[in-house]
């Protein structure tokens, strides 16, 4: 078993890391008036996990980095404004783009496929896109764990790089704010800074449908209005089947392959992205799927403190 840890509950050194930082951030977010019980939750977990036996450590260690992501997610709100100016936004531009390589020809003229889409949106087709869109955080947690249980090097892989493609898309954000299909189409090419993040047209219909405000709950969190490249939804099953390829087979890659399809005609579908956000998020993913095969090898290990490595290549094995 590789990065077998002490069989006592003392907790090592990153179990204490992961306690200081989450109990630390529930206390700064007390101090500000604005802790939620998730941010408790999570503070709580890691602590019973760092306390339990080495099984337990082991798996704090695989969740660590989707924590992370968590948290680097909600601070997030604090530099919203970072590098983001009526100036720098690009909404127009963008579209132009979209239109010169993905756009269709309708009516004797160029066009992207959201405004093809839009008006012949149907219930169900709200209803299929929304599925991935409202379980997609659950897929990931739910593959981690499958993958902690099934190859441990792959799912640190997986999990160190879902962590790594969010810091790079959050990043981007900055350097690069665009606004999404459904702000064009409500806006225009005017720049709003104080725009809200929205569900969308399609995901608040579903929300009104099912009675309930699940979409608008999650995208009032988001901090970055201005956040559509890269798509980090389509990112996510890109990640998965990269890291997973080696680890499933055939059955298990087809599913792989069949949720990314779903993921992409979803986000383009339901006004979120545009189709060169799709590809941008696809590539970001895929960058660091090598990366940590080739060259976290290098020196991952060490910076945890976790034994040789935490992403060392494993032989080709096979599962549904």
């Amino acid at each position: 078993m590789i990065f077998a840890a002490p069989s006592t509950s003392r907790p090592d050194k990153l179990a204490v890391f992961a306690m200081v930082l989450f109990w630390g951030w529930v206390a700064a977010m007390i101090m500000r008036g604005s802790a939620r019980w998730d941010h408790i939750a999570v503070a709580l977990f890691a602590t019973v996990l760092a306390f339990g036996p080495a099984a337990a450590r082991r798996l704090l260690r695989g969740l660590l980095p989707l924590g992370l992501v968590g948290l680097t997610y909600d601070a997030m709100r604090f530099v919203k404004h970072v590098g983001v100016t009526e100036s720098s936004v690009h909404v127009c531009d963008l579209r132009a783009l979209e239109q010169r390589w993905f756009g269709i020809s309708s009516g004797g003229e160029r066009i992207t496929l959201h405004d093809w889409l839009q008006p012949r949106a149907t219930t169900a087709l709200d209803i299929a896109a929304a599925v991935p869109y409202g379980a997609f955080l659950a897929v990931v947690f739910g593959y981690c764990v499958y993958l902690f249980f099934r190859d441990f090097e792959a799912q640190q892989r997986f999990g160190w790089g879902f962590f790594a493609v969010n810091l790079l898309g959050f990043v981007t954000y900055h350097l690069y704010p665009a606004a999404p299909p459904w702000y064009f189409h409500r806006y225009g090419c005017v720049v709003d800074l104080h725009a809200m993040a929205s569900a969308g047209p399609n995901l608040t219909r579903v929300d009104a449908l099912l009675g309930v405000s699940y979409f608008a709950g999650m995208y009032g969190r988001a901090s970055d209005v201005f956040g559509a490249v890269p798509s980090l939804h389509v990112a996510y099953p890109t990640l998965m089947l990269a890291v997973g390829w080696r680890v499933q087979a055939p059955l298990g890659r087809a599913l792989l392959g069949l949720f990314l399809v779903w993921m992409a005609c979803s986000a383009v579908y339901l006004d979120h992205h545009w189709v060169i956000d799709v590809v941008a998020g696809a590539a970001y993913a895929l960058a660091v799927a090598y990366g940590a095969r080739r060259l976290a090898p290098l020196f991952a290990g060490r910076i945890l403190g976790a034994g040789k490595t935490l992403f060392q290549s494993e032989p080709r094995r096979a599962a549904g």
